[in-house]
């Protein structure tokens, strides 16, 4: 099987469905169009808790072994598969956004601490830097220890910031308060939905949705 050669981004009104081939109507749609190798499927279990991002591979699989609970959204890929000898027809499987699979996880699944990755801690302060509060690209920006690891500090979300080259080296292996360098947040750990956001840049409607609605009440900080 294959996937159709589109996928358009979402829009306001929700996520367009895929144009069927050349010639159809939807063919004109402004929307740009996502990479293949770029879209996420949104993989749950059977009792809605949010477990991961799939790809569409590995979605069609859930699909093919009949694994799938129940979804939700509209669907959001087409894939195309062989042609049936006796028939002439040509096979079709529509994924949705969101995918809800048989079976449960273990309750010490449910919230797993996100593992704390640069490009993760990085989504999380949104590449700002927490000393000066400047913007950098990723190439810029360093993971700095709020307590410094030879005073003792940890390296956990709880204890690291993003900051600038300059900052960070600045600050030394001195703490805020020593350096007179104040944060500008407090670090914190993200729940998994947090990560969930946090670590797609290609998020379709439903699945923001969806997500948002899990968010935790109190979150430290609103995620953009």
């Amino acid at each position: 099987m294959g996937p159709d050669r589109a996928l358009r981004r979402v829009n306001p009104a929700g996520v367009p469905r895929i144009p069927d081939g050349p010639g159809s109507a939807e063919d004109s749609l402004p929307a740009p169009v996502l990479r293949l190798d770029a879209v996420r499927l949104l993989s749950l279990d059977a009792h809605g808790r949010a477990l991961n991002w799939i790809s569409w591979q590995d979605a069609a699989c859930l699909y093919a072994r009949e694994a799938v609970a129940w979804t939700l959204g509209d669907p959001c890929l087409r894939i195309r598969g062989g042609t049936c000898r006796h028939t002439g027809e040509r096979s079709l499987l529509d994924l949705h956004p969101i995918i809800a699979a048989r079976g449960h996880v273990r309750p010490q699944a449910l919230d797993p601490t996100p593992a704390l990755t640069n490009a993760a801690l990085f989504a999380r302060d949104q590449s700002l830097c927490m000393y000066c509060g400047k913007h950098f690209s990723r190439q810029l920006l360093t993971r700095d220890h709020v307590v410094p690891l030879s005073r003792g500090g940890r390296d956990t979300w709880e204890n690291v910031v993003c900051a600038c080259f300059h900052c960070n080296s600045r600050k030394g292996g001195r703490t805020p308060q020593q350096a007179s360098m104040p944060l500008l947040a407090i670090p914190y750990r993200p729940s998994w939905i947090e990560h969930l956001i946090l670590s797609n840049r290609n998020i379709l409607a439903d699945q923001m949705a969806f997500l948002r609605s899990h968010l935790p009440k109190r979150s430290p900080r609103s995620i953009a």
